[in-house]
């Protein structure tokens, strides 16, 4: 399939039905998980309203949003700068293949490199082959990191 003519921006309030649309879905079709949309709601306008707490980029076509990815950052005390995350990353369906994560990558890669972040990371499930080559055709790497966690009980979500 021929590489989609994108536009790929900061996501701004108008959005976020979309926005929130595409992070239930990713949830839904990534991990079977279902989330509370009203919750999810809450949290995609808090973004969208503070920057600190994270910044969407969307890929716009013709049809309207395509796809999207959140950064979220996190300050390094042993290099003095930091590193980008992206999380909830969704293409619809009909739109995979088509570069249009590549191209919201690459503009997150320049505004990363513009900021003088450290690196982009993210998380992805170990089954999640997919995902996994789509990352490494762009270049990203396993990290030497494993992840833990711990839920902080009376905290929503956990």
């Amino acid at each position: 399939m021929a590489q989609a003519e994108v536009i790929v921006r900061e996501a701004k309030p108008q959005d976020a039905l979309l926005v929130t649309e595409f992070v239930v879905a990713m949830a839904r079709d990534s991990e079977g998980a279902v989330l509370d949309e009203k919750v999810v709601a809450a949290a995609v306008r808090a973004a969208l309203q503070d920057r600190a707490r994270g910044v969407y980029y969307v890929a716009e076509a013709d049809e309207g949003l395509v796809g999207q990815a959140l950064v979220t950052s996190e300050w390094s005390d042993w290099n003095c700068c930091e590193y980008w995350w992206l999380q909830s990353v969704y293409v619809l369906p009909e739109w995979r293949r088509r570069g249009v994560f590549a191209a919201i990558y690459r503009h997150i890669e320049q505004a990363a490199r513009d900021a003088h972040a450290a690196a982009l990371r993210l998380y992805v499930r170990r089954d999640n082959e997919r995902a996994r080559l789509a990352y490494e055709r762009l270049g990203m790497n396993e990290a030497d990191y494993i992840v833990y966690e711990q839920p902080v009980e009376g905290v929503r979500g956990a």
